[in-house]
């Protein structure tokens, strides 16, 4: 009987691992495909200590690719135009900025806090070329609109070897 039941215990013992792996496998892969859509928030600066709002969120953004400019829309719900910074380094847009929790009244209490507030970044890589110079951004329905032209001629260079 004793043995049986170590055997059983056994027995769960590798369900309970085989469970386990398989949820650490399946947040690998939500990770993986999210890419950098799944932005930590920084700790907020304002708030009581007890507060314990979400720092992870998802950052939704769409690359569209017109004849001549790459249109970038990344949903930003709550976030004022003026808590957001862009900026293109080579082929990359990295958009930062900070949502703040505006209470109504202090002496209230959340039952339910599911949107993260706080510091946040998105790093998008970019398919071609653009002229930043000539990039424009415009914020409407809490949705942040980033034009890029393309740039006229990419810059291809051919090195001989020596």
């Amino acid at each position: 009987m004793l043995d049986s039941l170590k055997e059983a215990g056994k027995s769960i013992g590798r369900e309970l691992t085989r469970a386990w792996e398989s949820l650490s496998d399946g947040w690998r892969e939500l990770l993986s495909r999210c890419g950098s859509a799944l932005v930590r928030y920084e700790r907020p600066k304002y708030g009581n200590d007890n507060d314990s709002f979400p720092y992870w969120g998802l950052i939704n953004a769409e690359v569209e690719e017109t004849a001549s400019d790459l249109v970038v829309q990344v949903e930003m719900p709550g976030v004022g135009k003026e808590n957001f910074s862009i900026q293109i380094v080579g082929n990359t847009l990295f958009i930062r900025g900070e949502k703040q929790l505006a209470r109504e009244n202090g002496g209230s209490t959340y039952h339910l806090v599911e949107r993260a507030y706080g510091s946040f970044e998105r790093t998008i890589a970019l398919p071609k070329n653009v002229d930043s110079e000539k990039s424009q951004a415009n914020y409407v329905d809490g949705v942040l609109a980033i034009r890029l032209p393309k740039a006229i001629s990419e810059t291809v260079r051919n090195i001989p070897v020596e």
